[in-house]
């Protein structure tokens, strides 16, 4: 998904998980799929660093081999051994970290649909693309859905929305890509 800045890139995301109350319209999501949003800034609750790579599921859903795995394949492999300290880990992680981190729950988490808003916009290029193989790799029953502004990204999507001004407002124009 891409266009200028401000032309409701982002809405369209909080209006798919359900958490836009404004407009007017019908949002239809697959049922019995699992949905998960990643955007620019992680949510990262204050605990362990287990319950952060982990939540929102349960705790215990996945074994310390599991959790380790999915930090090492986000280069996170320096905090296996950390996964019951507790700190506030928004503050003690970077922002490229909170990113990965965030990318290490979607490898646990395994959803149908991922939305990725900007969710790796503070990781170098080289780091993004890594990163999006490694999702590709690991989840080939998920659906991407990204928001970004590199345009490298689009080699890891089939398809492009793109959001264009015009007098009247925006239009969205889908096409494929190669």
């Amino acid at each position: 998904v891409r266009g200028p800045s401000g032309s409701g890139k982002s809405t369209l995301f909080r209006a798919l998980a359900g958490i836009w109350p404004y407009g007017a319209g019908k949002v239809v999501i697959p049922q019995l799929k699992r949905l998960l949003f990643l955007p620019q800034k992680p949510y990262v609750p204050i605990g362990s660093l287990r319950n952060a790579v982990t939540f929102p599921a349960v705790p215990g859903k996945f074994n310390d081999r599991e959790i380790a795995e999915a930090l090492a394949a986000c280069k996170l492999e320096g905090y296996t051994d950390r996964l019951d300290e507790s700190h506030q880990w928004d503050r003690r992680l970077s922002p490229g970290e909170q990113q990965r981190l965030a990318l290490a729950r979607a490898i646990l988490q395994k959803p149908d649909w991922l939305f990725l808003d900007e969710a790796t916009s503070s990781l170098d290029p080289e780091t993004e693309a890594a990163l999006y193989k490694l999702l590709l790799e690991r989840l080939p029953e998920t659906t991407l859905v990204s928001i970004a502004h590199r345009t490298d990204l689009a080699a890891f999507h089939r398809r492009r929305l793109q959001f264009e001004p015009t007098p009247d407002g925006m239009k969205v124009v889908s096409e494929p890509l190669n």
